[in-house]
């Protein structure tokens, strides 16, 4: 009986090595497999930045006996082969890829927005140069309308080709709604124009107090150029409509904005009221703040519906600035031609609108007034279209498929005449024009990304890191930072604290030579590189399928299939 069993059980066995190697014996038919996923961070960022590999350079640095500053400028010419933008994007952008970070599930997120400000100053610093992706010298002429994030994006993308690139801005100086819609304390205009510099080094011409669509009819760039790239931007704010705004002493938020950033003398008064409830609104609260003004926002839902990046929020908080939830303007009272108050509508929350949101629903009867010696509207914006009508039907805005072509021959577009969003988002529009001109030119398909899994939490081995705390940057305190307009609220990390932060990146999906497949398997079948650097391989014919190399892979880079 006890002879049956045991020939029947070899002949289920296979193995796969020759005799004397290893146990000899088949635990599964499963063979392991390197698979590279894709990283949360870099799937929720809009324009996909490589955020992984240019945190495990940094954090391999002296793995690969490398200096630090060797390993930055690689970092750093990895965010710049999507971005031109780092040290801008570092300081005003919400950070969604932080959001998803796997980390947050062990001791907190990565700090990804402030590794890529450190990296964007790091390469500001030292004068770091992008690379072209050729020296070629190309004939065709590209035309950019609006030097705003999605314009500059794309002029940097075709410059980079060897493309001779013209921007026309209407303003006169560049950055669309980076430079005149963010106050410095939040984006120092230094910084804004060392980053422009640099793309306008690369050969970008810009040229500046030149309006198309009022200077220059469209049809006429569209003669000279082979392609042009529109990115007008939403400059013009909403009005409430509401009896008694057009008193002098009620703004919309962004031309607000755009006059404090002009440094123009304000005269706000006392008490200021600013509607709204996005980054418009908390910047122009914050800014009459700076004005020695009191600041109420006032906001038709509650704080959970803000569309303003949290920090904003709670920095005005720790400013003073108030905020009236479930409120709504209803009547504008005036006095000699000024705003001096309004009656404000009590609302609660009802049944959730198109955007997800539940909507605002007015509780009859329930009003209040307000008293303000400055109004300011910060509900939203739109672009100005003069010059542009052929580019919109009706209400609609600038329409573009996914390359960002428009409904005109040779026109692209992209940015917040599109639909608005957040900057790096008007960055993705750009470079995603760019790589479609310069394919319809050449005839050269842009690289495909190619189509990976994305790996979460569920999948990483978070007892494998050591655990570290997130490393935060410093905060000025709330009286130094209302005592100056220009004063910048947050700095940029120090270089130790930055490395400290980068070497908490999981590298998630994708390899980090931890060795732990090297370790864990007893029958050799794992190949560990002589040279850091160069990838671990299987000897399949070692292998017995014991799926300990899968089992202790941190990352979740190896598969069984």
């Amino acid at each position: 009986m006890v002879k049956k069993v045991v020939k029947k059980k070899k002949k289920g066995l296979k193995s796969l090595r020759g005799s004397g190697t290893g146990s000899g014996i088949e635990t599964s038919s499963l063979r392991p497999v390197f698979v590279e996923k894709l990283p949360p961070c870099i799937h929720n960022c809009p324009n996909h930045n490589k955020i992984r590999e240019s945190l495990v350079t940094i954090s391999m640095a002296e793995s690969y006996e490398k200096t630090y500053d060797q390993a930055l400028e690689e970092a750093w010419q990895l965010f710049l082969e999507t971005t031109p933008f780092p040290s801008t994007c570092g300081r005003v952008c919400p950070h969604p890829c932080e959001s998803e970070c796997n980390r947050i599930e062990k001791d907190g997120g990565v700090s990804i927005n402030n590794l890529e400000r450190f990296i964007g100053d790091f390469g500001l610093e030292k004068k770091l140069t992008p690379r072209k992706l050729t020296e070629e010298k190309r004939a065709e002429k590209i035309a950019v309308v609006g030097s705003g994030p999605a314009g500059l994006s794309c002029a940097y993308q075709l410059a980079r080709r060897g493309y001779p690139v013209t921007v026309f801005e209407a303003f006169p100086k560049g950055g669309g709604m980076l430079r005149y819609g963010i106050p410095d304390y939040r984006l120092p205009q230094d910084i804004l124009d060392a980053e422009i510099k640099r793309i306008e080094d690369m050969g970008v011409e810009i040229k500046y107090n030149t309006s198309v669509g009022r200077d220059i009819p469209i049809d006429n760039i569209r003669k000279e150029y082979k392609a042009v790239f529109v990115g007008i931007g939403a400059h013009q704010g909403l009005k409430l409509r509401v009896d008694g705004e057009d008193a002098e002493n009620v703004y919309t938020g962004t031309d607000f904005l755009h006059r404090a950033n002009c440094d123009e003398k304000l005269d706000i008064g006392d008490n200021v009221v600013v509607i709204g409830g996005g980054d418009t609104a908390i910047d122009a609260a914050r800014v009459a703040r700076r004005l020695n003004a009191n600041s109420t926002i006032l906001y038709r839902r509650t704080k959970a519906e803000m569309p303003a990046i949290d920090e904003e929020i709670e920095g005005a908080l720790e400013e003073g600035v108030k905020i009236e939830f479930l409120a709504a303007p209803k009547e504008i009272f005036r006095n000699n031609g000024r705003a001096t108050g309004m009656k404000c509508q009590r609302m609660e929350l009802g049944e959730p609108d198109e955007s997800g949101r539940r909507r605002p629903v007015p509780i009859e009867g329930d009003t209040f007034d307000l008293e303000f010696s400055t109004l300011i509207a910060a509900i939203s914006q739109e672009p100005d279209f003069t010059g542009f009508d052929e580019f919109h039907q009706g209400r609609d805005w600038i329409k573009i498929d996914e390359s960002g072509k428009t409904t005109v021959e040779n026109v692209f577009s992209g940015g917040d005449n599109v639909n608005l969003g957040l900057v790096v988002n008007a960055i993705y529009h750009g470079r995603m024009a760019a790589e479609t001109i310069h394919e319809m030119i050449t005839g050269e398909a842009a690289p495909k990304q190619p189509e990976m899994p994305v790996i979460r939490q569920d999948k990483i081995m978070l007892a494998h890191y050591e655990p570290k705390n997130r490393v935060e940057s410093k905060e000025l305190d709330v009286a130094t930072r209302l005592k100056d307009m220009k004063a910048e609220i947050s700095s940029t990390l120090a270089m130790e604290k930055a490395i400290e932060e980068a070497k908490r990146c999981m590298s998630c999906g994708m390899c980090f030579e931890c060795g732990n497949c090297w370790s864990f398997c007893q029958d050799n079948a794992v190949i560990k590189p002589l040279i850091k650097g160069q990838p671990y391989k299987f000897k399949m014919e070692f292998c017995n399928g014991c799926k300990k190399c899968a089992e202790n892979c941190p990352c979740g880079y190896i598969e069984m299939h």
